[in-house]
């Protein structure tokens, strides 16, 4: 049995002890992405892999039909856009993720990004390095309106949060929990009125092909010039032309972006005055990774004895 880990190269070095344990459960062989991999290197590795786990390297049709062995794909977090979940399941590769592991830690950074933009920390910062004291008048976040898109465990995590900010909470998204809503005091709208009555507005929900370029010209429109996005899901859920433009024009005050089109940026959205940019660093905590490792083994010791796998990833059409 073997297993393949493609994992950004801060994961290996956070928690050694978790390939360690991996390896008194068959073969493994560790690829690092960060250091940069050609598709023919991962081709040649999944020949004969049979469980592969991986954080954001794409695996798609062609990746997966050279699997001859593949058998189980794991993904190291909870977004799974990066692997053809359709695909996958026509060839009788089974998918699981770890949903929820990670969302303290992105709900804690939403909240950094929300402070940095909004009191010019990170450029003030940057000022005193270079022997510059300049004051700024920046806003409170105390007692806004926050918007959250998307209210799963990351969206959950980030309204409990905003009570200690003594702030209104709104949120929008298509799976609704109404018990956690009212513990949360937490009251869903339209996207609309998310969009235009909100100081800052939270992007906490999974990428598809529906919502893709959802934050826009258009919705940019219809914000407040004084609002802030805050992006810690997928950056192809914003369109950063259009974002780029109306932080340019001073349509809205700023971003706070974790996440990006293309990772690393090929535009110069994060070099602009009024973003503060990070590299979707959101999950990327000691205690996550603990905690995703944790699924993971879980999940690999479950597979190898034949069990139901937890946190089974299904295509669109199976779900319904």
């Amino acid at each position: 049995m073997k297993i393949l880990f493609m994992l950004r190269d801060p994961f290996y070095e956070a928690y050694p002890t978790f390939i360690e344990a991996a390896r008194e459960l068959g073969e493994v062989e560790t690829l690092y992405p960060d250091r940069g991999i050609e598709k023919a290197e991962i081709i040649k590795e999944i020949a004969n892999t049979d469980i592969l786990v991986v954080a954001k390297v794409k695996i798609d049709k062609e990746v997966i039909d050279a699997g001859a062995r593949l058998k189980y794909i794991i993904k190291y977090g909870a977004g799974y856009d990066n692997i053809d979940i359709d695909y996958a399941y026509e060839k009788g590769i089974a998918v699981t993720n770890s949903p929820g592991q990670n969302a303290e830690s992105v709900a804690d950074n939403v909240f950094g990004l929300m402070l940095a933009t909004s009191r010019n920390i990170t450029k003030k910062d940057h000022e005193m390095k270079s022997n510059h004291w300049e004051l700024s008048v920046g806003h409170e976040i105390y007692m806004k309106k926050i918007g959250i898109i998307g209210f799963g465990a990351i969206g959950k995590a980030v309204a409990k949060r905003a009570m200690g900010f003594s702030m209104e909470a709104i949120a929008y998204g298509h799976y609704l929990d109404p018990l956690a809503a009212k513990e949360l005091n937490v009251r869903f709208v339209t996207l609309e009125e998310l969009l235009t009555t909100s100081d800052y507005i939270i992007i906490s929900t999974s990428l598809t092909e529906k919502n893709k370029g959802l934050i826009n010209q258009n919705t940019i429109r219809l914000m407040k010039r004084s609002a802030y996005i805050i992006n810690v899901s997928r950056g192809g859920l914003i369109n950063e032309v259009d974002l780029m433009e109306a932080l340019n024009q001073k349509q809205i005050k700023g971003a706070g972006l974790d996440v990006f089109s293309a990772e690393p940026p090929q535009n110069a959205l994060p070099l602009l005055d009024n973003v503060v940019a990070t590299p979707h660093i959101g999950g990327a905590t000691y205690e996550a990774l603990v905690r995703m490792a944790d699924v993971t083994m879980t999940n690999i010791k479950r597979y190898l004895a034949g069990e139901e796998l937890l946190y089974r990833v299904y295509p669109q059409e199976v779900r319904k």
